[in-house]
């Protein structure tokens, strides 16, 4: 017996949206443009929704699954198909029959035999043995090998477990959505009224908007980006929450037209791996390589200097980056400890936060959030660069 038609229908969103993907979308615009069209209920929208990310995110468990029962090349929807069913058989607690019937009932016409023939076999074989925590946790090994190196094997493999349940979508006072770290870390530069605030990194405006509406209000935050595209979302959202003291600029963080000294208070939430949000970037994990970690921490570094030309003596600089790789968190520090003595630490955040070099670190397990890091320093008044 096949699975009710809304149920159906949303496996074939899904399964739409998996070839999209696998074809090199992005699978937060993918979806929402299939959904947006869809005529699916909000129930079965989210439905779709989690097999779309849980399916991403368990890829590689997944093919490990399947791929003992398949004997020739896949054509790119059969795979997605497979990898759909296998995902709600082993990893998303769905009965076998519904998983199986609704899978096969969404899966191409011409492989629908073949999709149900293996699928059968993976539902025989479960629970499975896993080979390696890569493979159960679904990561490229070096993902796991980098974290594990610098976090500790049981931090880091916690952090990993964590990033593969769905993401929660904390909702601000003004509505806006934002994880909570990256509201924390908003909070943590501390800005004051009258205050003059850049935020150089800004798109798409999550901690732009934080600053400029919180209870202390500043004059003015001056939220930057080196695509014009990612500027209009900041500008955008602003004027969605009524905040007429942003102003957005499109410009090269390591080289912002400010003057010098513009700032009181400076933000620099660097572009980086993001490898402590990998759980609402299902298919960031598939995406980042370990020379972009190497090649970002050169970026960060740049946008520091760049920073420091704008931050008046006595002003705060705020450096955050939603990763957890040395090279970009401890080993940034170190950088600004030798290369800017100037620089003088400020209190850290404590508990969830844990002390990380002289800044903080936050893993996804302490409290259920992306995976960030944050170190706040100030610039000595009468300092020279």
């Amino acid at each position: 017996m096949s699975a009710p038609a809304s149920t159906a229908t949303s496996r074939r969103v899904a399964l739409d949206a998996l070839v999209r993907i696998e074809h090199g979308a992005y699978a937060n615009l993918a979806l929402p443009a299939l959904l947006a069209r869809s005529g699916l209920s909000r129930r079965d929208r989210a439905f779709a929704t989690e097999l779309v990310y849980g399916t991403t995110r368990m890829r590689r468990a997944c093919d490990w699954l399947l791929d003992p029962y398949v004997r020739r090349a896949l054509d790119d929807d059969v795979r997605a198909a497979l990898r759909l069913g296998t995902y709600q058989l082993a990893l998303a607690g769905t009965s076998p029959h519904a998983a199986v019937a609704a899978t096969v009932d969404a899966a191409p016409q011409r492989a629908r035999g073949l999709v149900n023939a293996v699928l059968r076999k993976v539902a025989s074989a479960l629970p499975p043995e896993w080979p390696d925590d890569a493979t159960e946790l679904s990561y490229p090994d070096w993902v796991v090998e980098r974290l594990v190196s610098d976090l500790g094997a049981e931090a880091g493999l916690a952090a990993l477990a964590e990033m593969n349940r769905p993401a929660p979508a904390p909702e601000r006072d003004d509505g806006y959505v934002q994880d909570e770290a990256s509201q924390w870390v908003a909070a943590l530069v501390e800005v004051g009224a009258g205050d003059r605030v850049g935020d150089l990194c800004a798109a798409p405006g999550g901690k732009t908007t934080a600053m400029a509406g919180s209870s202390g209000r500043p004059s003015l935050v001056v939220a930057g980006d080196v695509h014009e595209t990612r500027a209009r979302i900041v500008a955008t959202n602003a004027a969605r929450l009524g905040l007429p003291n942003v102003g957005v600029i499109v410009a090269d963080g390591r080289r912002a037209p400010v003057r010098d000294a513009a700032f009181d208070r400076l933000l620099v939430d660097a572009p980086c791996s993001g490898l402590g949000a990998l759980r609402r970037r299902p298919d960031a994990r598939w995406r980042v390589g370990p020379r972009d970690v190497e090649r970002l921490a050169l970026l960060q570094r740049q946008l520091l200097e760049g920073a420091l030309g704008c931050l008046r003596c006595g002003g705060t600089l705020v450096y955050s980056v939603c990763t957890m790789t040395a090279s970009e968190t401890v080993r940034i520090d170190e950088w600004l400890a030798e290369r800017h003595p100037e620089l003088v630490t400020l209190d850290q955040p404590d508990g969830p936060w844990a002390r990380h070099g002289r800044g903080a670190l936050l893993l996804p397990q302490a409290a259920g959030t992306d995976g960030m890091y944050v170190l706040r320093l100030c610039r000595r008044s009468g300092s020279h660069r």
